[in-house]
């Protein structure tokens, strides 16, 4: 048995007992109301004893048909509960049963499988380097996939739970995050359909989705024949302008303001939308010549010299056959600006007074009031954010597939 490889499963039994005990102890608070006191001594205890018997378990050879799993997930159990006198939370086990039941489940599935993934491989016995640096390298992508996840789930459901209470939950406990189903369905999204039939919400989504959609089509309107012109044709400066197209994102939009909001005043283009639709293509095309340029860089040319020999003319070849080889570039750059669009603030806020052309995220804004309850706020929130969260996991592939395709030249 050396000391070091007992040290390092016992360091990573520690580790994912504190980290399994502050999550599900934050989480069961978030969900019932009631004050979870985290026992991470206790917890790292746990987590460094099963560990080390998932190590010598599967050193030893001995198990009679047992799982290395199944020991180390039974002696977590038994040593949490027994060192924290039943109460792994802090709290009475008459307190949310069910959800303490539940919350004592995750913890010894989560920390038995995170021990079981990490100390795969790992024995008692010599470890080479090799063998000790890949525990190290699960250690610190286990830690940053947790950490990652607390920070993307932790304000998403805060904004989501905020926007289903009551004013007079909220008044009584802003820390109490937990869904009063005693209320109905009329009373946990009685925000949203407030904020349809007395904040105008129906408009703001109507006109965030024409000023969105129209940006997408200017934008590919201008960005496909720039693209194409750049990665098939050959004129003087093509080199340069295929590099720089990217140089407008160096001035910050703030710069950009204060000029843009003098012209549009004086041309009568502020609180317009056309002011609008002048701004979010300026500002989206240089990123989609980029993107399309790659692509159209690695199609065969070809097919291209084909299509002219056939008769075709330059736009009879791009309209035939370099865009339907291009689908995937365009879902992506489609997706892109769509979501640029759909969540830009800054022009939108200073461009526009008038509420009735007012975005979805100049309306959320014009909720930040002290006249305006904490719960609608948030439910405008959560109608901003999930259309184009639907939108991005459904097209993501594309998205993926566009953003690398112009990375290696054909």
């Amino acid at each position: 048995m050396r000391p070091g490889s007992v040290i390092l499963a016992a360091l990573t039994g520690l580790i994912w007992g504190v980290t399994a005990m502050v999550v599900i102890a934050v989480t069961l608070t978030l969900i019932t109301g009631e004050v979870a006191l985290p026992q991470a001594t206790v917890a790292g205890l746990a987590g460094l004893v099963s560990a080390l018997a998932f190590v010598w378990w599967r050193s030893s050879g001995a198990g009679g048909g047992l799982p290395a799993w199944a020991l180390s997930a039974a002696i977590l159990f038994l040593v949490l509960m027994t060192a924290s006198f039943a109460a792994p939370f802090g709290l009475p086990l008459g307190t949310t049963p069910v959800w303490q039941g539940l919350g004592l489940i995750a913890f010894v599935a989560g920390v038995t499988a995170a021990n079981r993934v990490t100390l795969s491989g790992a024995r008692l016995g010599q470890m080479s380097r090799y063998e000790r640096e890949v525990i190290y390298i699960r250690i610190a992508k286990g830690i940053g996939f947790v950490v990652f996840t607390i920070i993307v789930a932790l304000p998403f459901y805060v904004m989501v739970m905020t926007s289903l209470k009551s004013q007079q939950a909220l008044l009584a406990n802003p820390l109490d995050l937990s869904i009063d189903v005693s209320q109905g369905i009329d009373g946990l999204f009685r925000s949203y359909v407030e904020l349809f039939t007395q904040f105008n919400f129906g408009r703001y989504l109507m006109v965030s989705a024409f000023v969105s959609i129209a940006t997408v089509v200017l934008t590919l309107l201008f960005s496909v024949p720039g693209a194409y012109a750049v990665s098939r044709l050959r004129f003087p400066g093509q080199a340069f302008l295929a590099r720089s197209v990217l140089l407008i994102y160096m001035v910050p939009a703030i710069v950009l303001v204060i000029p843009l909001y003098a012209v549009f005043s004086q041309l009568g283009l502020r609180n317009t939308l056309t002011g609008l639709l002048i701004v979010y293509p300026a500002t989206t095309i240089p990123v989609a010549l980029y993107m399309l340029q790659g692509y159209f860089r690695g199609l065969p040319s070809e097919l291209e010299e084909a299509g002219l020999m056939d008769g075709l003319s330059r736009i009879g070849v791009i309209l035939k056959i370099t865009l339907p080889l291009s689908l995937p570039a365009l879902a992506s750059v489609s997706l892109y600006v769509f979501m640029i669009a759909w969540n830009e603030f800054l022009f939108a806020f200073m461009f526009l007074d008038d509420p009735d052309i007012f975005t979805l995220s100049r309306g959320v804004v014009s909720l930040n009031s002290s006249e305006v309850p904490r719960q609608h706020l948030m439910a405008g929130a959560v109608i901003a954010t999930v259309p184009v969260l639907v939108i991005f996991l459904w097209f993501e592939r594309f998205l993926v597939q566009g953003l690398t395709a112009g990375s290696v030249k054909g």
